[in-house]
């Protein structure tokens, strides 16, 4: 779904800032293509909103979302676990390395919370709400309720994954949710970015650009 008028954001909104990590940036173990260019973006959005959220991926080591952690398997193959159908990743945003490291230029003092998730062993984590067992909250939803939140404004890394989750869980927790198109960047491998946007629409998450909030000339 998409948002034509220009959006004009209150106290009630909280912008939520998806992994600007290291390890998914350019040259790194997991990189998005251009992942990097959505910081400075994202840095402007902050500016505008009175509640910012920063999600880290927090992995410890031989995390079960680890293609390294099953005999024989590869990065991007799907791995049946006691949760689901999990994909498995290269070992990426390891808790304590360099790689799980936020961009340096992310304009991380504007968050009111770093919210730090997979960090359990035996499960994956790529909403900021819930995890991928769909039963493990991270607590997100209801610090976003007592603090009045209604609209949940999603940006970052990747799009068609931690993105897309959060903004489902976002719906899932009865909020408003938003995707901010041009501040994301995906993976989109074997066809995730056009299934991710399906079910957020179906779901009616918004599709918006940065310009809504700040205009053509910021």
């Amino acid at each position: 779904m998409s948002v034509a008028s220009p959006i004009s954001i209150n106290s009630q909104d909280v912008l939520i800032a998806i992994d600007l990590q290291a390890d998914f940036m350019p040259g790194g173990a997991l990189a998005v293509e251009r992942g990097h260019e959505v910081v400075p973006i994202i840095n402007r959005l902050a500016s505008l909103f009175e509640h910012v959220v920063v999600t880290q991926d927090w992995h410890p080591p031989g995390h079960a979302s680890f293609a390294s952690s099953h005999e024989g398997a590869k990065p991007f193959e799907t791995k049946r676990l006691e949760y689901g159908d999990q994909t498995l990743w290269c070992d990426h945003c390891v808790q304590g390395t360099p790689g799980a490291e936020l961009h340096p230029d992310l304009a991380v003092d504007l968050a009111f919370l770093i919210l730090r998730k997979g960090m359990h062993r035996g499960i994956d984590s790529y909403s900021a709400f819930v995890e991928a067992d769909g039963k493990t909250t991270t607590g997100l939803g209801a610090l976003l309720k007592a603090r009045g939140m209604k609209r949940v404004f999603a940006c970052g890394l990747a799009t068609d994954y931690c993105v897309a989750y959060s903004a489902l869980g976002a719906r899932n927790e009865g909020f408003d949710a938003f995707v901010i198109e041009d501040a994301c960047r995906a993976i989109d491998v074997n066809n995730s970015l056009s299934e991710a946007w399906a079910r957020m629409n179906a779901a009616e998450v918004w599709r918006v650009q940065s310009a809504e909030m700040l205009g053509p000339s910021r």
